[in-house]
């Protein structure tokens, strides 16, 4: 199973970059638009995103931890036979820590998938950045 952990560094407080990664069904308009361009609630606990390239995803909200700043979702249907993805928010400095994970298969997807959050993390370090 492909295993992907990024981060990244916002020059931005913990508690206002979760408020926007908590928003699950506007993550394309608080968190990473442009890498995002379409996200609407399909029931409560379940979204669907298309993402700047045209793909769409059902993400299927697993869970939201306000204590913990962290919030998993899975993908499913498409291409991957499991995906399984969290972000969670670290305080750091004057700033946080954006650490997203993503467990997948098949592996052959990885490098792909790896890109997007790449691309994802960009976007939010652009919209949160002080």
């Amino acid at each position: 199973m492909a295993s992907i952990h990024r981060e990244i560094r916002i020059d931005a407080r913990p508690e206002d970059v979760w408020d926007a990664v908590r928003d699950v069904g506007n993550i394309h308009q608080r968190l990473c638009p442009g890498f995002l361009t379409d996200c609407r609630m399909d029931g409560p606990d379940a979204r669907i995103v298309t993402f700047g390239n045209g793909m769409v995803a059902k993400e299927l909200i697993v869970d939201l931890d306000d204590k913990a700043r962290r919030v998993s979702w899975s993908a499913v249907g498409g291409r991957l036979t499991h995906h399984n993805a969290s972000m969670q928010i670290f305080s750091d400095g004057d700033g946080c820590r954006a650490v997203w994970i993503a467990d997948l298969l098949p592996n052959d997807l990885a490098g792909a998938i790896a890109g997007m959050i790449e691309q994802g993390l960009a976007a939010m370090k652009k919209t949160l950045d002080r």
